[in-house]
């Protein structure tokens, strides 16, 4: 593969970002056209249940004849089966593309390399691999979903400079910074759902909103065995989507499910339910006691972790991880370090 062809696989992994929070549980997708080493066309998957990246680039196209010489670059598979919109691996067939570069073939062993496939035996050129890892990690939540068959997990605290989460009181307020805390509101934006457990909902009451942000709001977790949790809480208000997992009962209204795991009540059943309602992402706001569960577990992905200036000198003590950043930032005066559990 040329330069030429990184690039234009670069340009289709940008356009995929775009619908990031938008598109779960389907994967971000991008799709460029080029016809004589000029982009012709792009598009990428905008929202779930609307055109696929490739529909978006063809209908791009100002001069449809020209397909028939171009060369599509896809950053994931095209899908080949009937869903919410036709198969896009048919499309780029009835289109007459020349060739189709694929970053990343579709894991799933129910869809995976049925599009290319169709391709093939239409006599299209497929070339896969080109910034595979690229395309894989910026979409790690949908692999992960598909061959872990749960959530991807994102364990996320703040605790300050002596490594307390809470005072003794469990009062939190504040540790890390506005810029650090509108920051996790744009996190909250791209992820499907996000969990508390019952001392955080009781102590902090929060709203796990998206308020600071432009996006959706997403699905509320709260972990509650014994239902010991007031119902005058912001968490139980059916403003938004929530699930409270206990111990106790099952029941639904509006906005609002309880979910009895019974004696099950586990880090891991937790998730498999999520994921078999389609949770493709999970953030992890607390607190510590769950967030140290999680990393027990090892059902965690990725957690980052601010640093604020404070000292509480007493408290109740951050979850300690046994592993080292790959990653550190300052966000205003505080310090963001994000690690990976690979």
């Amino acid at each position: 593969m040329s330069g030429l062809d990184r690039l234009y696989m670069q340009r289709a992994l940008e356009l995929a970002e775009l619908g990031r929070g938008s598109v779960s549980p389907n994967p971000v997708v991008g799709c460029v056209i080029v016809h004589d080493e000029k982009i012709i066309g792009e598009g990428y998957h905008q929202i779930y249940g609307g055109p696929h990246a490739e529909v978006n680039a063809v209908n791009s196209v100002s001069n449809p004849e020209l397909l028939k010489e171009s060369t599509a670059y896809v950053t994931l598979e095209p899908c080949a089966h009937f869903g919410k919109t036709p198969p896009c691996a048919n499309l780029l067939v009835e289109k007459g593309l020349k060739k189709v570069v694929i970053a990343a073939v579709d894991s799933n062993p129910l869809v995976g390399g049925k599009g290319i496939e169709i391709l093939k035996n239409a006599g299209i050129a497929v070339e896969t691999g080109l910034l595979e890892k690229a395309a894989r990690w910026q979409n790690r939540r949908f692999f992960t979903q598909i061959e872990k068959q749960r959530p991807y997990v994102i364990l996320k605290w703040a605790q300050t400079q002596d490594g307390f989460v809470a005072r003794t009181d469990f009062s939190s307020k504040w540790i890390s910074g506005s810029q650090s805390r509108q920051l996790v509101h744009k996190w909250r934006a791209e992820e499907d759902a996000i969990l508390v457990g019952k001392n955080t909902a009781l102590h902090d009451n929060p709203r796990l909103d998206v308020r600071d942000w432009a996006g959706k709001n997403p699905k509320r977790i709260v972990l509650d065995s014994k239902l010991a949790l007031p119902d005058s809480l912001h968490l139980f208000d059916q403003s938004i989507n929530t699930i409270c997992y206990n111990s106790q009962k099952t029941h639904a209204s509006e906005n609002l499910d309880f979910v009895n795991l019974g004696n099950d009540f586990s880090i891991i059943e937790i998730l498999k339910d999520l994921n078999a309602r389609k949770i493709q992402s999970l953030l992890v706001e607390g607190g510590s006691h769950v967030l140290a569960q999680f990393i027990s577990s090892g059902l965690w992905d990725e957690a980052r972790v601010f640093t604020g200036k404070s000292c509480f000198e007493a408290g109740i003590s951050a979850p300690s991880l046994n592993e080292n950043p790959a990653e550190t930032l300052r966000i205003g005066d505080d310090t963001l370090n994000i690690y990976y559990h690979v």
